[in-house]
């Protein structure tokens, strides 16, 4: 049979088992988070273009080269959100949640929108898990989320990664720096990658996070952003690690972590994982102190981070392993045992058992076919007969036990061997 529509280049659907394994994810990061004291917000899948064109930075890939715009029929500039945080500043200060505490923690879990080349793990449409901290400006907030995110990994499943930290340093070290670096690779403007020699006259930072390893080699000897600091950065980032190390974070410091987005100040971290080959970051953020204010709020400083779901789940050891199994299936035979069966697993369904049926009367060994094909932990077989005496037949499907069970005592009988 041929396919008339198919998906968009780039869009994924999810699909069972691997939804079941997305839902879970998500019930353990809520639980997580909730925790840690964050609260879950929700913002639109589109937005003004501006928010992003404005604020994530005119020359960052995002902006210049991924974004999905279009004009609405009022001819306003529209977007499909790219990242997370833009949006989730704008409802801070539209809906007033600095008061009467600016102090705020919020997390979000849903799509983003870049046109990008794809990857593995790396889709046109993307999930994304992320948090959001304002209102603090001490490292230890910065130490603590980056421990969240470490944690949440853990928390699914996911042991083999590493904690890389950095300082991108702020809007009174930085341009001292990028001068030294763009003296250090001007000259070397013509073996970089075509990417990184646009970045060069317009964001010359990126160029040390380029995955390109002839970009890699030519900026091994360039400056490092560390070694300029200005005292309040360099206390920062000091402040940082100590954090860290009261928390039992592992780190290693790599001066070649710097964040996409020109708002970020500061401390600068990934997680990565050799699982994902090259393109190794599991997840990332930074803090953002100038954000707020330049979205027209006041001098409210920020901190987060941003994880794919898609890469996540190829990191996971397991993850096509994962599924949900079928608690009970109901296999009756004859239309009395159809039609007793028909309510029966209704009773089931509202009390929380994940209960399947076979609708069609069909044989036996057809329908404990079916029920191996759903992972069903337990069979119960009941036909006219069965019916007639008044019991019915319960299989265990992991050991293989079977045993009658009188039928006015079904659903107190089943509930109790399956919790047992």
């Amino acid at each position: 049979m041929s396919v008339r529509y198919r998906s968009l280049k780039g869009m994924k659907d999810l699909l069972p088992p691997e939804s079941f394994l997305w839902a879970a994810i998500q019930s353990k990061a809520r639980a997580l988070f909730e925790s840690f004291g964050f609260s879950e917000i929700s913002t639109p899948l589109v937005e003004y273009a501006e928010l992003f064109t404005r604020h994530v930075g005119p020359t960052t890939d995002i902006v210049e080269k991924q974004m999905y715009i279009f004009k609405d029929k009022k001819g306003d500039s529209i977007a499909l959100r790219p990242e997370g945080t833009a949006p989730i500043v704008r409802a801070y200060l539209e809906h007033q949640l600095y008061h009467p505490d600016p102090y705020q923690k919020f997390y979000y879990w849903g799509p983003m929108y870049r046109y990008e080349r794809m990857q593995k793990g790396r889709y046109r449409q993307h999930t994304q898990l992320g948090v959001e901290v304002f209102g603090a400006t001490h490292p230890r907030i910065d130490a603590e989320t980056i421990a969240l995110l470490a944690q949440f990994y853990r928390v699914v499943g996911i042991e083999a990664f590493e904690v890389q930290i950095n300082s991108m340093g702020c809007r009174e070290c930085r341009p001292k720096f990028l001068k030294k670096l763009l003296d250090d690779l001007k000259p070397k403007k013509a073996e970089l990658c075509h990417d990184c020699q646009r970045r060069l006259e317009k964001n010359p930072m990126r160029v040390l996070d380029c995955k390109e390893e002839g970009c890699q080699q030519r900026v091994k000897g360039a400056p490092r952003i560390l070694e300029h600091l200005c005292r309040d950065c360099e206390g920062h980032f000091e402040g940082l690690k100590e954090a860290l190390h009261q928390l039992n974070v592992v780190y290693t410091i790599n001066p070649f972590v710097v964040r996409g987005l020109d708002y970020y100040v500061k401390t600068a971290f990934e997680i990565v994982s050799s699982a994902l080959g090259a393109q190794s970051s599991l997840g990332g953020g930074g803090r953002y102190d100038g954000l707020v204010k330049s979205l027209g709020g006041a001098d409210i400083p920020g901190f987060g981070f941003g994880a794919g779901i898609e890469r996540l789940v190829l990191a996971l050891p397991d993850a096509g392993k994962t599924g949900i199994r079928t608690d009970l299936f109901v296999a009756a035979l004859g239309s009395k045992a159809q039609a007793f069966s028909y309510a029966l697993v209704n009773k089931f369904r509202t009390r929380g058992v994940r209960t399947e049926v076979d609708y069609e009367n069909r044989p036996l060994k057809a329908q404990m076919k079916k029920a191996d094909r759903l992972g069903a932990r337990y069979v119960l077989m009941m036909g006219d007969e069965e019916m007639d005496k008044g019991e019915a037949l319960l299989r265990n499907m992991d050991t293989k036990e079977q045993k009658s069970i009188p039928m006015g005592d079904l659903l107190k009988r089943i509930k109790k061997e399956m919790d047992s």
